[in-house]
């Protein structure tokens, strides 16, 4: 049993849902939890997307500063460690994850919704990086991982400023990529996750990791990647699936059976 992140499978789709009211803070218990739901995700062939979910009211407000207070140097190494490594297993779902944003998502919370491949964030949503304002800057990704999604000059000016971003600039600028009212913010992540769940798992996964480890290397690299994945899925059931129903049929009528 896990006493703050739940992990919930429904029609191939998984939810994990952070529950520590009242603002879904990120103690090393809460980031124990979230890794070790995003590894079982990971395992199983019968989840094809997953939504993070922090609640109707706030996704993550951040990392537990009374925690840090009083780290030394050694502790700040190993913890901010332990931190990362919760946060990788969330961007190392093969599947595709999208995070449903309401609320407040700061410093490690903002840094969650970065791992993520899309994020639907409803029109009170406020994320931000405002680790600077302690005296420090963010130690989960947002330094890497926010640049490679908004752009550099902007991620420097958003992380050094620590300014909250509100939903319709965190659209604007590709921070996220939906926005509804707050109570529907759930209803559409999950209604995309399923759209997702329905496609050839193989494919998405691929596509998934194609992206993913070209945004690392040289374009050279990348194209190299692309093609071993691209050749790899002529091994798989959906690629007959799909070819043959798109010479049948025609495009958009495939049923696939995620093999």
């Amino acid at each position: 049993m896990t006493e703050f992140v739940s992990l919930d499978i429904d029609d191939a789709v998984a939810t994990i849902r952070i529950d520590r009211p009242p603002m879904n803070v990120l103690s090393s218990a809460v980031q124990g939890e979230i890794r070790d739901a995003a590894r079982e995700i990971a395992r199983r062939s019968d989840v094809g997307a997953v939504v993070v979910y922090g609640g109707p009211k706030v996704f993550a407000a951040g990392a537990d500063v009374k925690e840090m207070l009083d780290w030394s140097l050694p502790d700040a190494l190993r913890r901010t460690q332990e931190l990362q490594d919760a946060f990788t297993a969330v961007a190392r779902i093969p599947q595709p994850t999208i995070a449903a944003v309401t609320g407040f998502a700061l410093g490690g919370g903002c840094e969650l919704a970065l791992t993520c491949d899309f994020r639907v964030a409803g029109d009170n949503a406020k994320l931000g990086q405002p680790e600077i304002l302690l005296g420090i800057i963010p130690g989960a990704g947002g330094t890497q991982r926010l640049p490679r999604l908004v752009g550099t000059a902007r991620a420097k000016e958003i992380i050094m400023s620590g300014r909250f971003v509100g939903a319709e600039e965190a659209l604007a600028i590709g921070l996220v990529d939906r926005v509804v009212a707050p109570d529907e913010v759930y209803d559409e992540a999950l209604a995309w996750a399923r759209g997702l769940a329905k496609g050839p798992a193989l494919a998405l996964r691929a596509a998934k990791a194609a992206i993913d480890r070209g945004m690392e290397v040289d374009l050279d690299a990348g194209l190299e990647i692309e093609r071993v994945h691209f050749a790899a899925l002529f091994g798989t059931a959906d690629q007959q699936v799909g070819m043959g129903t798109f010479v049948e049929k025609g495009p958009g009528q495939a049923e696939f059976i995620g093999s």
